[in-house]
């Protein structure tokens, strides 16, 4: 306990150390079925698919990839939105023995080619949109077969009937794949015999469930190694977190994409270990969350910020009954403590802020949802099994409680390694503690609070400046809907603080005013130099703000004015 204080804040409900059965990620599906076999699995715009149904589809897809000949090891690539058949893919990939490469729809053909070359993908599961895009780089990948599926494959009747004509309206143009050669249709997929001896029993400790990408923010992509055992240790921790959720009753909003590692655990793999009806969201903008919400009931609702920013933030708010959330965990990036307060009052549940990384599948740390006290601005507490210190970037030592240093943590969640880049594994993964580059402290009774990512660390005439700090207090305003700080290039002071600022509809505010709020909560040296009003600010598909899409920004800004000069 003397170096877990975290502990003594457990409720009795979350046990302190947990047993992992080893097992695989497609057993946990298995069991599911046999032990609910007629419950509702997935709801998907007005379809749905029990758990016997997604089990048996499962096998299916299973066995087709045997036919044309992947084997265990083989990495199979989906390329999908939230949708009954990503869920299908992702199962059917690992009973056939592969390794699943989660890809994001919205890669571009650069994006993809890199991704695919690098996995080393033989397959790739994708939306019939995606096809030109992805023959475009077939040849410079080791791509073999590509299985493509259309989103109208699995909506009701009239639904599947009208959707095409939508789909061309908003792409613009539609395409036409036929099942032949090394080109495959998911529904002609669905037609062949199930695999009649899965792949189950799998080295839980070695061997591969996915290779999930980094964002790629700095340098190229890297594929994170998760194995069976760090996926399900951390889905069972979260499980842990979650006592007050029951098995076979909870409803799940699966707005998180599945091609994200926070998605896939706290959504996908999570709700499949405890028998959650998925109701899923390919595109989940406010409108869409706050009607599918009012129609399914969700009772929990793990997000982003910006999706809650979003809802909150919409102009008919007061039209919907959002009192069926009882539990949101918000991840991937700082959640405000207004935006908590305010979703709280909204919905009667609890909205509390999780830490994690990709690395790390992804979850470590969490603020309690029920009993126990919540801290505002902490990440929480490590979760159980979950270790994490403070170190000094420079001499790599534990530092005492309250003083700023890299947050490191350890556990059985933690990565095998970088795909192919030992040297890379090396930096990160010491002793098997993973450090995670972020800047953060320890209190007294244990809690953790980031203060910022090392990189985006602000150095203006000598003080460190961490924007996160910044952003909570200009949140605070009432005018601001979003806010992102970074650090931009100055002449004097070698960086200076400029903060990105997206007004609330129907709201005004000057730069001379927020600056003046700023100065009342914020030392001279913190308080933004320059502000820029934008309609959006640019995000991943999970809703994180890209701050270093914006400093790249001002770095061209300032080398065009420079070459103009010169």
């Amino acid at each position: 306990m003397e170096n877990k204080p975290w502990l003594k804040h457990y409720p009795p409900q979350i046990p302190h150390t947990l047993t992992f059965e080893e097992t695989s990620l497609q057993q946990l599906l298995k069991n599911t079925a046999e032990k609910y076999p007629n419950k509702i699995a997935i709801h998907f715009n007005g379809k749905e698919l029990s758990y016997q149904e997604l089990y048996d589809s499962a096998l299916k897809f299973a066995g087709y990839l045997q036919k044309i000949g992947i084997q265990k090891g083989d990495r199979v690539a989906i390329m999908l939105p939230n949708t009954p058949q990503s869920v299908i893919s992702f199962y059917g990939v690992m009973m056939a023995g592969g390794i699943v490469v989660q890809t994001n729809p919205m890669y571009t053909e650069r994006e993809l080619a890199f991704q695919m070359k690098d996995s080393g993908a033989k397959a790739i599961v994708a939306l019939d949109i995606l096809f030109p895009r992805i023959k475009k780089i077939q040849g410079e990948t080791e791509l073999e077969h590509i299985i493509i599926t259309v989103i109208k494959d699995y909506l009701p009747f009239p639904k599947n009937l009208v959707y095409p004509f939508i789909q061309k309206k908003q792409y613009g143009f539609s395409v036409k794949v036929e099942h032949k050669g090394n080109d495959h249709l998911f529904t002609e997929i669905m037609k062949h015999p199930a695999l009649q001896e899965p792949i189950m029993n799998i080295n839980f400790e070695e061997d591969l469930a996915i290779l999930q990408y980094t964002g790629g923010t700095t340098g190229f992509p890297k594929g994170v190694m998760l194995t069976h055992k760090n996926l399900i240790a951390n889905t069972k921790m979260c499980q842990a977190w979650l006592y007050k959720c029951r098995e076979g009753e909870e409803i799940v909003l699966g707005a998180l994409p599945f091609f994200h590692v926070y998605g896939m655990t706290t959504v996908m793999i999570l709700s499949i270990l405890q028998a959650s009806k998925m109701v899923l969201i390919p595109k989940p903008d406010p409108e869409v969350l706050l009607k599918t919400i009012q129609s399914q009931r969700p009772t929990m609702f793990p997000g982003a910020p910006t999706m809650y920013i979003g809802m909150l933030n919409h102009p008919e708010l007061s039209k919907y009954d959002l009192s069926s959330i009882d539990s949101c965990i918000s991840g991937s990036a700082p959640l405000p403590v207004e935006v908590q307060e305010q979703f709280e009052r909204l919905t009667g549940g609890k909205l509390v802020e999780g830490y994690g990384l990709t690395e790390s599948s992804p979850v470590t740390h969490a603020n309690l949802l029920w009993d126990g006290e919540r801290v505002k601005g902490s990440i929480g507490l490590p979760w159980p099994d979950t270790l994490a210190e403070i170190r000094s970037v420079e001499t790599g030592e534990p530092l005492p409680v309250g003083e700023i240093g890299e947050l490191v943590v350890k556990g059985p969640q933690v990565m095998k390694g970088y795909w192919n880049r030992p040297e890379e594994t090396q930096e990160v993964l010491k002793d098997g503690w993973l450090h995670t580059g972020d800047m953060g402290y320890m209190d007294e009774e244990g809690y953790f609070y980031i203060v910022d990512r090392k990189k985006d660390m602000i150095i203006a005439s000598g003080y460190n400046i961490y924007p996160r700090e910044i952003e909570e207090v200009l949140y605070e305003h009432p005018a601001v809907k979003e806010v992102v700080v970074a650090g931009v290039p100055d002449p004097y002071r070698g960086e200076t603080v400029k903060a990105y600022i997206v007004l609330k509809e129907g709201t005004t505010v000057t730069e001379d005013e927020l600056n003046k709020f700023a100065r009342k909560n914020l030392a001279a040296y913190k308080v933004p130099r320059k502000y820029e009003f934008r309609d959006e600010l640019p995000k991943t598909t999970v809703g994180k703000i890209l701050r270093r899409q914006l400093v790249e920004e001002e770095k061209r800004k300032l080398n065009e004015l420079n070459e103009k000069k010169a």
